[in-house]
């Protein structure tokens, strides 16, 4: 039996709270399934940890992580630890020296999720967003000159190469080829005239190799405005690191709402393990509660499971979201409900169960 081992970091706030209800999905899929099993490690590194060690992981933590397959990541942040610290020192940190330089965020309407557009119907959203996720904006170059005095000065520059931004554009192009969609690349060439205006020539390099695939280019305030106002024409989206992360919060306000968004990390080459979490943040106004909304920390189970080569699960874990979804019965309070953050988890649980049953009953 293969053994897919997976490092478990639950994190700040909701995040280990959600965090369960991802590895009881897991679990009960190896259970009824016996080519393979999980086996998690937990590590308490996060915010609380650093208040009582002043870091955020272990000295020798990359060193730990790098034995597993794969990284399943709660949250990161907490009051009382500066932002830049939680993120730069932990989640950063390994989306950095593990070269996780792909970000792959689904922006897909589920039925029955709730959108906030008028006239639009579930087909109408359903994007994939890769986003470039080690360098750019986020690449932490820059300098802060005669801090406090009359003439501070800070700079904080993007960095741009051409590996990372030909290598993530390539990857675009390569799953628009296998999924058969269009390709849209995102940038502001018009007015990061060194950046972007460099983005935008090796997209239509890369271009040239891929004729069949159908291309779109955009800025990134027009594409913000169309994704609200025509949001099917956005298929599979490249982008940079920080255009990146905006516009996927918007698409989850589209396609759902916070509480389904989810994100995942790769290293297409498996040197190192790549990582996998909901996006929702830490929220602690409601840690330990029981309250927090468990389906996007599942959604990120169904993309791990689509990276270990099991898409027919990831499907699954979709389908049994959107049944949630569909009676409306057990919902968190962010979506209509009253249920626990458990008892949701458990209502997944039930239907992948009915659902793989009924694949079993078929065959």
């Amino acid at each position: 039996m293969k053994t897919l081992k997976i490092a478990v970091i639950p994190g700040d706030g909701i995040g280990p709270e959600v965090i369960s209800e991802g590895m009881k999905i897991l679990n009960r899929i190896a259970e009824l399934d016996s080519g393979f099993q999980f086996e998690f490690n937990e590590f308490p590194w996060g915010c609380e940890y650093y208040s009582k060690h002043g870091v955020m992981m272990d000295e020798n933590g990359m060193d730990k992580l790098k034995e597993f397959n794969a990284i399943y990541l709660g949250a990161v942040g907490y009051p009382g630890v500066p932002d830049h610290i939680s993120l730069w020192d932990l989640l950063l940190k390994i989306r950095k020296d593990f070269d996780q330089y792909v970000n792959i965020r689904p922006i897909r309407l589920l039925e029955a999720a709730p959108c906030p557009l008028k006239d639009i119907s579930r087909e109408d959203v359903n994007m994939l967003f890769i986003r470039e996720n080690s360098e750019g904006e986020y690449a932490g170059a820059g300098d802060w000159l005669f801090k406090g005095q009359e003439n501070e000065v800070v700079l904080q520059n993007g960095v741009f190469s051409r590996k990372g931004t030909e290598r993530i554009i390539r990857y675009a192009f390569e799953t628009a080829r296998k999924e058969g969609k269009t390709l849209t690349s995102i940038s502001k060439g018009n007015a990061l005239n060194y950046s972007m205006v460099f983005w935008d020539q090796v997209f239509e390099e890369v271009s040239r190799e891929y004729q069949d695939v159908e291309t779109a280019s955009y800025l990134v305030d027009a594409a913000a405005m169309l994704m609200i106002k025509d949001p099917k024409r956005f298929e599979v989206v490249v982008t940079s690191n920080l255009f990146g992360d905006i516009l996927t919060d918007l698409g989850a306000a589209i396609a759902g709402g916070i509480g389904l968004a989810a994100g995942a990390n790769i290293n297409p080459e498996r040197k190192y393990p790549s990582m996998f979490e909901p996006i929702h943040g830490s929220a602690p106004d409601i840690a330990g509660q029981g309250i927090a909304n468990p389906l996007a920390a599942i959604w990120s189970a169904s993309q791990m499971m689509d990276f270990f080569g099991y898409e027919n699960y990831g499907e699954n874990i979709l389908q049994a979201i959107e049944k949630v979804l569909l009676d409306g019965k057990v919902l968190t309070s962010d979506m209509g409900g009253t249920a626990t953050t458990e008892q949701v988890g458990n209502h997944v649980v039930n239907y992948l169960e009915e659902i793989l049953n009924a694949q079993k009953t078929k065959s």
